[in-house]
């Protein structure tokens, strides 16, 4: 089932505007029965309000400006755990061939919003960027110069944040099959492909099955 979200960033926003929301009726409550009802109509009318307005016509994909020589492509990348799997790696190598090609890969770190304030997050992006150094090696011994980086915690965001730093004229996005892939359970594909007129690749990676 496709999130609701936008991003996981929005999710955690409404995680804790929804906290706050009830503690601001509890603490109505406490001072006067009545002033805790107003409170909640007040509350569940915006509630209400936001919601229709998320409802409304959505904005046009964002342009994505192409820079560099007119013979030039620019790839970006995106990946975590799939970061270093075969199906990726030729799909890499396939844009290579034949092309002034410019790739950068993006692994966005694993953890969650919540886990930010623990050293959970410093583990995250250690993993993630030693996946990362694995796989820019192994494409540079294979010929193909890529830059690449750790990205937000949040992909939507890592992808948002690259696309405005590279300017790509392709975004490949690599996930665990679906049933096993929490960002195709997030709309991460979907969402990138609504959020920017470039082509959006879907590569799907089963580890199970990597030999």
């Amino acid at each position: 089932m496709e999130s609701p979200f936008r991003s996981e960033a929005a999710a955690f926003r409404f995680l804790l505007i929804t906290i706050g929301a009830f503690a601001l009726i509890v603490v109505a409550s406490w001072i006067n029965t009545w002033l805790g009802v107003v409170v909640w109509l007040l509350l569940s009318a915006a509630a209400a309000w936001v919601y229709l307005q998320q409802r409304g016509p959505k904005a046009p994909p964002e342009h994505v400006e192409h820079v560099g020589p007119p013979d030039e492509r620019r790839i970006l990348v995106i990946a975590n755990e799939t970061v270093g799997a075969e199906e990726l790696l030729s799909a890499i190598s396939e844009r290579a061939l034949g092309t002034r090609a410019q790739f950068l890969v993006v692994t966005p770190a694993l953890t969650s919003r919540l886990k930010t304030w623990t050293s959970d997050e410093d583990a995250a992006r250690l993993a993630a960027q030693q996946r990362l150094d694995a796989t820019l090696a192994h494409l540079a011994s294979v010929g193909i110069d890529a830059q690449g980086e750790v990205g937000d915690l949040d992909p939507l965001l890592a992808i948002q944040d690259a696309v405005h730093e590279f300017h790509p004229d392709e975004i490949v996005i690599s996930t665990h099959p679906e049933g096993q892939s929490n960002w195709l359970e997030r709309g991460v594909v979907a969402g990138a492909r609504e959020r920017f007129d470039v082509p959006v690749a879907h590569v799907v990676v089963d580890l199970d099955r990597a030999p």
